[in-house]
């Protein structure tokens, strides 16, 4: 089928002709590619035209597209049901997966995506605390509910404002933003307000508007300041979590939250998103508690057989081979003039200026070469996410043939600029 036509018909179908905004290519330009089937790291659009794949469905392909552990796990649980809206033993079998390979995760509560696991854990700590207002940091996401479509408003530690149409005001005045990898803004704002605040949220490895790593004195201070005001931590783990170790970048910073988000991952590319941490709090939510949260489909016993089939398959190994993949990418990424390429294991982020630690810091000039780049690119069969504020991903179906068609593709495009 027709690429164009088919979009062209999804115009009156969905707002943007997309069930998610980034998928519209207004950022980059031209027309969104349709997929009809993938394999590995690569994926074939409506047109017949063959893509090695670097967004890897923003993250929870770790093992590549449709790998065969997870296939085969999968076709056999579908015999046996696609939901019963109960408790099934494959509930038991994920969870009991990811106790082991994050021991400070005590008890947890599967949801069906990134966002209601955020939101689910933001409505347990102010259970817990009995307290309304919560903390968040410039250029980390945590999806779409009310409460943290909020941007910083005027000053340092101040009410957030909100960033989107449809959130009220009154509610982004309880969520207030501070930059990261600030400690003297995070010191101010805990002496005024850590004993009204019911948690601080942030990505212990911010992912959403580039990948803006900070300095661990940074994460260790929230910690510490959260305990002192007896606020709830919460790191969103749902790009980091069990991408970049096998406990995700708690284990690897070794600095642990009191809640923990994930998503991804643990549905091996089936809707799934967690939230989990001390058990006192996760007592909190019902039946055990008085934290109301629910879902129809949460559990699904076909997402938890992908999400158990995939963490089976995560040891030490594959992570050393992605991370020595990882800088083998970032280093042909950085071929391109201009172009820095920061990296953690698998996940890379191709940016066109000096190191950036804000999100506030991107250069437009820095997204105008990405755009360049992701339609350069686009033309030599190979897909980015379609926007420069996006990381890319690698995943353990990238290998030496992958990695040899990228260098060549990028080689071209410079070869094409200096024309």
């Amino acid at each position: 089928m027709n690429n164009d036509r088919l979009y062209r018909e999804s115009l009156n179908l969905f707002p943007g002709g997309v069930n998610s905004p980034v998928r519209a290519f207004k950022a980059v330009g031209g027309t969104p590619k349709f997929f009809k089937k993938a394999q590995g790291a690569w994926f074939t659009d409506e047109e017949d035209h063959r893509y090695l794949d670097l967004c890897m469905s923003w993250g929870p392909l770790i093992l590549g597209h449709a790998h065969p552990d997870v296939i085969n796990a999968v076709t056999e649980a579908l015999r046996e049901g696609f939901t019963f809206g109960a408790p099934s033993r494959r509930e038991n079998a994920l969870a009991k997966k990811i106790k082991s390979m994050v021991p400070f995760v005590e008890k947890m509560r599967f949801v069906s995506s990134g966002t209601e696991a955020v939101m689910s854990a933001i409505r347990v700590s102010r259970g817990f605390t009995g307290r309304s207002k919560i903390l968040k940091f410039e250029g980390c996401y945590h999806g779409h509910s009310d409460a943290l479509l909020v941007k910083a408003g005027s000053g340092l530690a101040t009410f957030g404002e909100p960033s989107s149409a449809g959130v009220p005001k009154e509610v982004s005045y309880l969520t207030s933003v501070l930059p990261l990898d600030n400690i003297e803004a995070l010191e101010s704002f805990f002496t005024l307000h850590g004993s009204e605040l019911a948690a601080a949220i942030i990505e212990p490895m911010p992912a959403n508007n580039g990948l803006l790593l900070q300095d661990l004195r940074f994460l260790k201070r929230l910690r510490e300041l959260c305990t002192k005001y007896q606020s709830v931590l919460i790191f969103d783990e749902v790009i980091s979590g069990f991408r970049v170790s096998p406990s995700g970048a708690s284990g690897l910073y070794k600095i642990y939250p009191d809640i923990v988000t994930y998503g991804k991952i643990i549905g091996g590319g089936m809707p799934v998103g967690l939230y989990g941490g001390r058990s006192d709090i996760m007592s909190c939510v019902s039946p055990d508690g008085p934290v109301y949260q629910a879902g129809t489909l949460s559990g699904n016993p076909i997402a938890m057989t992908a999400g158990l089939a995939t963490l089976e398959l995560l040891d030490e190994t594959l992570y050393a081979t992605l991370q020595k993949r990882g800088a083998q990418w970032s280093k042909i990424y950085e071929l391109i003039p201009g172009c820095r390429c920061p990296h953690v294991g698998s996940i890379l982020w191709p940016i066109f200026q000096p190191r950036v630690k804000q999100s506030s810091e991107i250069q437009e000039s820095s997204i105008t070469s990405f755009n360049k780049l992701h339609q350069g690119l686009l033309s030599h069969g190979v897909y980015l996410p379609p926007s420069g504020y996006e990381v890319t991903f690698l995943s353990l179906a990238h290998q030496e043939p992958e990695l040899s068609f990228f260098q060549d593709q990028i080689k071209k495009i410079i070869t094409l600029q200096g024309n």
